[in-house]
């Protein structure tokens, strides 16, 4: 019996105990997200202003699309259309763009002595904010009427005899150059999420492959890329989120002029140049649903991941 009384007793946790834990957090979310997300909803089925109903703009006689005519508005005016195909040529562009860069560099710098040093410098513009990058890369692109240029690429050119480019005024131009800033910039992140997955792929496998004979173009397309593919589809899904709410450098560089508007600064000019809050949080709304998808496709592809392990 004394034995018995010696033993350890085991208290048994109630059901509502991990929800006491749990509270503060959805507390929190509940506050910063699930309001703020019903709010915007609800502004963006009132008129422009949110001062009352989309319907009582109406004019009688004429077509009305009601409590939806600030959706009408952003799906399918001509300046969200743009923003939708520069948002389309963000994504193609710059997520193929530092997928590719991080991953040659991660694979590169793993095979050099001063890797980490390699590494840093590609990671460094990580450290600049977008409003800090986009000021310098508007100095890069400065384009003057006269000779004289002081803009690092339209200097360049002269001085090799060639006329000065409008980078950022010119159309089909100016958006790949934003493009190339963006890819400056997260080209860092990518590699760094590559490199570390690179090294979890196991040596003895890739050693057993040249001892059978297979080139390193062979090793890398057969045996190394298949592996590290979820974590390239997760890099791949976060870039695409982070392209869809690119704001901060077309702001900066542009402001959405000259052909290059995306569809959060569309959202930002809506809400705070032309006052339209019932337009802007239907852009909001939209960009949200965008977003959805590619949220649902990371956490499904993280359930995995912990599935096999």
């Amino acid at each position: 019996m004394a034995a018995a009384d010696n033993e350890p007793r085991i208290m048994k946790q109630g059901a509502g105990v991990p929800w006491l834990y749990l509270a503060p957090a959805l507390v929190m979310m509940a506050i910063f997200i699930v309001y703020p997300t019903i709010t915007t909803i609800y502004l963006s089925l009132q008129n422009q202003t949110s001062t009352g109903s989309a319907a009582a703009d109406c004019v009688p006689g004429q077509s009305c699309w009601g409590i939806f005519e600030n959706y009408h508005y952003a799906l399918t005016s001509p300046i969200m259309l743009q923003a939708f195909r520069n948002n389309l040529l963000w994504i193609i562009f710059m997520v193929t763009g530092t997928i590719v860069i991080g991953l040659l560099v991660a694979v590169l710098a793993d095979r050099v002595p001063y890797e980490s040093v390699a590494k840093a410098i590609i990671f460094l513009p990580m450290a600049i904010s977008f409003v800090g990058a986009g000021v310098i890369w508007k100095f890069v692109y400065d384009y003057e009427t006269g000779s004289v240029q002081i803009g690092l690429l339209n200097a360049i050119l002269v001085k090799l005899g060639l006329a000065p480019v409008a980078w950022l005024q010119t159309g089909g131009v100016n958006n790949l150059a934003l493009i190339v800033v963006g890819v400056w910039m997260w080209s860092g992140f990518c590699m760094t999420i590559l490199s570390a997955a690179l090294k979890g792929v196991p040596t003895e496998i890739l050693e057993a492959s040249r001892v059978d004979g297979a080139n390193e173009w062979s090793v890398f397309w057969k045996i190394i890329v298949p592996m590290i593919m979820p974590t390239i589809a997760v890099v791949a899904t976060t870039m695409v989120i982070n392209v869809l709410k690119i704001f901060d450098i077309v702001y900066v560089m542009t402001g959405g002029n000259y052909g290059t508007e995306v569809i959060a600064n569309r959202m930002y000019q809506e809400m705070y140049s032309a006052f339209h809050t019932g337009r802007a949080t239907a852009v909001a709304v939209v960009l949200i649903i965008l977003i959805i998808p590619f949220i649902y496709l990371n956490i499904r592809r993280f359930q995995a991941q912990e599935a096999t392990r």
